[in-house]
């Protein structure tokens, strides 16, 4: 990744101050058709109030947020959802890895991922999902980095024009996992 380029967790009391680059950045993912929860047309109202929504669980730790930026704004995001079941303490869901169309191609959504996979594991866990939609860059570079697919369900989620799509799901052990 180019050294402009900088990798930050966002704390609490400078989330509410990115949410209007995180919401640009969610809409040129809908606009550029990736299946990330929204259908079109997606505007960036809507995008800042969704993650206005987020504010209490980066606020109370469930949720972690990075963002990549330069000096332009906001070109990457990753978050992690922690478990807060007593049973799956040990577990995290990587959600929202986005990069911006214009920065794609420099290594961004590897940073971005290597960078919540340490600290996933510097928090302790050990087990890591999520899903994407199959056949999609995006399953590529999670295979690429050692992700493992265990299954696509059909008919999954919707893209933004609402046609149905198959999603893939995998898992990633962070360390050798005790008990299995």
């Amino acid at each position: 990744m180019p050294a402009p380029h900088r990798i930050d967790r966002l704390t609490a009391a400078d989330f509410p101050d990115t949410v209007k680059g995180l919401a640009e950045l969610l809409v040129d993912a809908v606009d550029d058709g990736a299946s990330m929860g929204f259908l079109a047309p997606f505007d960036h109202e809507t995008a800042a109030a969704w993650w206005q929504t987020q504010t209490p669980a980066v606020a109370g730790g469930a949720l972690a947020v990075w963002v990549c930026h330069d000096a332009d704004g906001i070109t990457g995001t990753v978050s992690l959802a922690f478990s807060q079941k007593p049973n799956g303490r040990h577990r995290a869901e990587l959600l929202k890895l986005i990069v911006h169309r214009e920065a794609r191609g420099q290594g961004i959504a590897r940073a971005l991922l290597a960078t919540a996979e340490a600290a996933a594991t510097a928090a302790g866990v050990t087990l890591l999902l999520l899903d994407t939609r199959t056949g999609s860059p995006a399953e590529r570079v999670y295979g690429a980095e050692g992700w493992t697919r265990y299954g696509i369900v059909p008919a999954y989620a919707a893209d933004p024009d609402g046609s149905l799509e198959d999603c893939s799901f995998f898992y990633k052990h962070l360390t050798t996992p005790t008990g299995s």
